[in-house]
């Protein structure tokens, strides 16, 4: 009784060490949440017509359906003005296009620049993650409406 009373601790323990390694994995958003997200965003602000504050101020407040774990919606205007932020309401409304990652890289820039030049694209720069609140590198998909890119990135 002795051998199946170990087996059954050892599967025990294995399965909770696992635990931890499967919550980890789902710790870091995926390029298809990024992409969907921004999708979502895009539908939404399409759908608000000429008042897109509504949008603007649910992605700032940190509302669910516009942040997930390390996950959010960001919006820029064409000029690199923060329309609405799921990270970091105090740069809304800053104009952040001469705003450098820490190797150095006019990363709103580039992005006004893609938007403007080729639409829907993925941008990496290094970036502040909100969630380990350590720099690490990140790729961002971003599409362009009107006159703004709506822009939704992954930690890698």
């Amino acid at each position: 009784m002795k051998p199946s009373l170990s087996l059954c601790t050892l599967t025990i323990s294995l399965a909770a060490l696992c635990l931890p390694l499967a919550a980890h994995a789902q710790a870091k958003a995926t390029a298809e949440e990024a992409t969907a997200m921004v999708k979502k965003g895009v539908v939404a602000l399409k759908a608000a017509g000429a008042d897109k504050t509504k949008v603007y101020n649910e992605v700032t407040a940190k509302d669910p359906k516009w942040v997930d774990r390390d996950l959010y919606l960001v919006v820029y205007g064409l000029d690199g003005t923060v329309r609405a932020h799921g990270a970091n309401a105090k740069q809304v409304g800053a104009n952040l296009i001469d705003m450098l990652d820490i190797d150095g890289k006019p990363f709103v820039k580039e992005r006004v620049e893609l938007a403007k030049s080729k639409g829907t694209f993925w941008q990496d720069y290094k970036f502040t993650n909100p969630t380990t609140k350590k720099i690490e590198p990140k790729s961002m998909y971003c599409e362009k409406l009107d006159d703004m890119a709506v822009c939704a990135g992954i930690y890698k």
